[in-house]
């Protein structure tokens, strides 16, 4: 009986950059320039990125997240509630993110 090779998971930066990417409504190109690649290296770039073949520096997610419009934390959390709250992160006012907070703090005391 032969054994198909196993296909590693991606990382959970390149799931993570496909979703905000996706959601973003950019191509791998488009995101690749707006993040300021050069354009022969924007989409293939990217597409390492998304596959899980390499890792881009600090500087680079900082700037992809930017583009994106998520917290870089967003691209490396492995906790699927914690992204999805991420995810929305950037489109809350300061007031909502300290009311939030707030919460998240009176919920641990009554523990």
């Amino acid at each position: 009986m032969e054994v198909a090779p196993t296909v590693p998971e991606r990382s959970t930066f390149a799931l993570r950059l496909a979703q905000a990417r996706e959601r973003a409504g950019l191509s791998q190109k488009q995101l690749g320039l707006l993040a300021g690649m050069e354009p022969h290296v924007a989409s293939p770039r990217i597409n390492q990125y998304e596959k899980g073949k390499h890792e881009p520096q600090l500087a680079t997610a900082k700037r992809l997240a930017e583009v994106l419009g998520v917290p870089p934390a967003f691209l490396y959390t492995e906790d699927d509630l914690l992204a999805k709250l991420l995810f929305r992160w950037c489109e809350l006012t300061t007031a909502q993110k300290k009311d939030l907070l707030k919460l998240a703090e009176g919920s641990t005391k009554s523990r």
